[in-house]
């Protein structure tokens, strides 16, 4: 796959996800092989007033593979100017056309612009002319089931100038719930010539396969399934090259990567902060193991070092 000066072969890219996918996440999917990665969503607007968590979103780290910075807003200069300030720092520039939360769609942004094609089109159109990388949308189905347009949006995205489309299989009326629709996604990749990325139910590899099969998309976004396993890029990615599965991480391995995990994002964002968010970090990589329930009621109280030994401790007994 093309993207501007890049090529990727079957990029398996991971999703943005606000307050998940922070930098110290993103390396540990990099070194599990995560082909590319965009950052939690950003405030255009938030950007221009010097907003100073909003920078915190957009710090990369050393040992990342390709990265893009994720916009949202629907002023097109002030969209394209704030990119222009990125743009040095990152791969490639996205557009958050798909956020279903109330407090984005109320002020017009996220998937409320799947609602103002035209408008879409101009901030993509903006966008593309300031910059010099390329600009890629990320989009879902429809606003809802009375409203899909996500094929049309596409065009209309495309012919503006974007380089790549991310398509999520669900309306912002379903949020997450339900089954994700691929066919839409196979109805976007046959409705354009540049690039599309399936997003929506891939939980393995065998998902991933199935998705690239069924629509012809470029490659896959994963979200949700990478939570507290962050080694799925590497069985994907091993689907599909052909080669055989890699071996499931031993207790000791996945505790090695907790340890990490916790250790950079403490040092990241601090003690407190850190902890606190490492909690439901925590929850996640004790699903699927035996006292689960007992391992999470710990992990909500934890708030230190010696705190997480100790959980470490009881998960290698689990």
């Amino acid at each position: 796959m093309r993207l501007g000066e890049l090529t990727i072969e079957n990029p398996v890219f991971l999703a943005p996800m606000a307050g998940v996918t922070d930098r110290p996440f993103r390396e540990i999917c990099a070194a599990f092989g995560a082909d590319g990665a965009v950052t939690e969503m950003v405030s255009a607007k938030a950007m221009f007033y010097g907003n100073r968590g909003t920078e915190k979103l957009l710090r990369r780290g050393e040992n990342e593979t390709l990265l893009a910075a994720q916009l949202f807003g629907r002023e097109p200069e002030l969209m394209a100017e704030m990119a222009l300030r990125l743009e040095e720092r990152f791969d490639w520039i996205d557009i958050n056309m798909g956020c279903p939360m109330p407090k984005i769609v109320n002020n017009g942004e996220g998937s409320a612009l799947m609602r103002e094609p035209e408008l879409a089109a101009k901030i993509v159109e903006a966008m593309a002319k300031k910059l010099k990388k390329p600009v890629t949308v990320k989009i879902r189905k429809g606003f809802d089931e009375q409203s899909v347009n996500a094929p049309e949006l596409a065009r209309r995205l495309a012919d503006a100038g974007a380089a790549m489309i991310t398509v999520h299989g669900r309306t912002r009326e379903q949020y997450y719930s339900g089954k994700a629709d691929w066919d839409i996604i196979r109805q976007v990749k046959e409705s354009v010539s540049i690039p599309v990325i399936g997003n929506g139910d891939v939980t393995d590899p065998e998902s991933a396969k199935a998705m690239l099969l069924q629509t012809g998309c470029d490659g896959v976004m994963i979200g949700r399934a990478v939570r507290g396993r962050p080694w799925i890029f590497a069985e994907v990615k091993a689907a599909l090259k052909g080669e055989a599965a890699p071996d499931v991480p031993s207790r000791e391995e996945i505790a090695a990567v907790i340890r990490r995990h916790a250790l950079e994002l403490t040092a990241e964002k601090g003690e407190h902060v850190g902890w606190q968010e490492m909690r439901k970090h925590l929850a996640w990589y004790a699903q699927g193991f035996s006292g689960a329930a007992a391992l999470r009621r710990e992990a909500s109280m934890l708030s230190s070092r010696e705190d997480l030994e100790k959980w470490l401790e009881a998960f290698a007994k689990a």
